[in-house]
């Protein structure tokens, strides 16, 4: 799937999806820290980060390698990284996330917002490399996007994967849980 160099997203753009972001995160962490204890992501850990592998392996290998490939990420990475990419950043990004669980899990009372918020720090760390690497000036999609809107919008997007990464977990916690019980 190719999408059209004619589409510009703009800093309005990047700053209208941060809203939504923000919007979307509010329920999520709410939800999250209260059905989520610290003693539930201290038991979560491998299936936290086996989840987050395989969520972000699934959805780089569909932005990055697919759809966004030749109207944005093949102007800042070489054309064999196309298919390196998703597995690469699926074992990259769920080795930060088991940084991330293991540095929330020392915080005994904020565990779940501070997983969720160092999710943030990532995604405005990934996009400050994206950024240094011509991301907002070579493709022409990005070009003329304020670098502050884009990290604006990272940060939000990124506590949004580290949710649905927990909420999945949660899930899949709870129904292992009920069939051990017989339930």
């Amino acid at each position: 799937m190719i999408i059209s160099d004619d589409i510009k997203v703009t800093t309005e753009i990047l700053l209208r999806g941060a809203v939504i972001f923000v919007l979307i995160d509010c329920v999520l962490v709410s939800l999250l820290v209260r059905s989520v204890k610290t003693e539930a992501l201290v038991g979560m850990k491998w299936k936290l980060i086996t989840v987050m592998a395989i969520f972000f392996f699934l959805l780089f290998g569909s932005i990055v390698s697919i759809i966004f490939w030749d109207s944005v990420y093949s102007y800042v990475f070489p054309p064999g990284a196309r298919w390196i990419i998703p597995p690469l950043y699926g074992i990259l990004f769920s080795m930060a996330g088991l940084l991330f669980w293991w540095i929330a899990t020392r915080l005994k009372r904020y565990a779940v917002i501070t997983f969720l918020l160092l999710g943030g720090l990532w995604g405005v760390i990934t996009h400050v490399l994206a950024i240094m690497r011509g991301i907002l000036e070579k493709p022409p999609m990005l070009q003329g996007s304020d670098p502050f809107a884009a990290l604006t919008i990272a940060a939000f997007e990124f506590i949004f994967y580290w949710c649905v990464c927990l909420l999945i977990t949660r899930v899949v916690m709870y129904f292992i849980k009920t069939n051990k019980d017989g339930h």
